[in-house]
């Protein structure tokens, strides 16, 4: 279950326009239940809160993920994500990354230069510190949640089109990018809900059947919810759906309660 939990805070939204209303605002708060089928794996949440950094306000998201149960005793996880974003114009100033999965541990801060381009990362578990050159507009993981769901082309896509994002993580920046498959309606506990469905493009391997093995169900209104992720593994498939929320920016679309 290495990853899973991370994957799944990863491909979580889609939507950054500053001439109309914000998908999301402080006080916003999801809570994800990650199952294979009716078993309970783990739970996942994502909290916007507000902080200041550099004498001005920013919001401050934070993610966290964690097993629960039987698959805690075979797997551990606990994950620890945060970022400082510009409420403007999206770009990070720091994440935290702070990690427990299965033994394998990471303690690091990431402190952007967004002017010159850099990031400085803060390895407190190695006690390194370590510069790294960075594209423009880079963003970190959590921060690219926030950013694509203010994107201004995400209700413009056409079927089969992307949106990419450069994100760094892992010490290196990525190309990171979501293909638009389609709209329907979903069922959940909340009612049926007008979706835009994504494919975040993954790398293929031990973890992954193939490239697009990662679904994403987006809530088609002005919050960009997403409601679901649909993961094919290896072996078998694993799902995380929205259990509550709360702090909404905008009206939540729902076609039937």
């Amino acid at each position: 279950m290495k990853k899973i939990i991370i994957l799944a805070l990863l491909f979580l939204t889609v939507s950054f326009d500053t001439q109309r209303q914000s998908a999301f605002d402080v006080g916003e708060w999801f809570k994800f239940r990650i199952h294979y089928g009716l078993v309970t794996a783990g739970y996942a949440t994502l909290e916007v809160k507000e902080a200041t950094k550099n004498n001005k306000k920013v919001y401050h998201a934070i993610g966290r993920g964690y097993t629960t149960g039987m698959s805690k005793w075979f797997f551990k996880v606990e994950d620890n994500y945060e970022s400082y974003f510009d409420k403007v114009t999206g770009k990070p100033y720091q994440y935290v990354r702070k990690i427990d999965e299965g033994g394998y541990t990471k303690n690091q801060e990431g402190f952007f230069n967004q002017d010159k381009n850099t990031i400085l990362v803060k390895d407190y578990k190695n006690d390194t510190s370590k510069n790294f050159t960075t594209s423009e507009n880079v963003q970190d993981i959590i921060s690219t949640f926030y950013y694509l769901r203010n994107h201004p082309t995400v209700d413009k896509l056409k079927v089969g089109e992307s949106i990419a994002v450069d994100m760094f993580f892992d010490d290196e920046s990525t190309k990171f990018k979501l293909k638009f498959i389609g709209r329907e309606d979903l069922d959940t506990k909340f009612g049926t809900v007008p979706c835009m469905i994504f494919r975040p493009l993954v790398q293929s391997g031990r973890v992954f059947k193939e490239e697009e093995s990662l679904t994403v169900w987006i809530s088609d209104d002005e919050n960009k919810i997403p409601l679901r992720i649909k993961a094919s593994l290896a072996v078998g498939s694993i799902k995380a759906d929205l259990e509550s929320f709360k702090g909404l920016a905008n009206p939540f679309t729902i076609k039937v309660k």
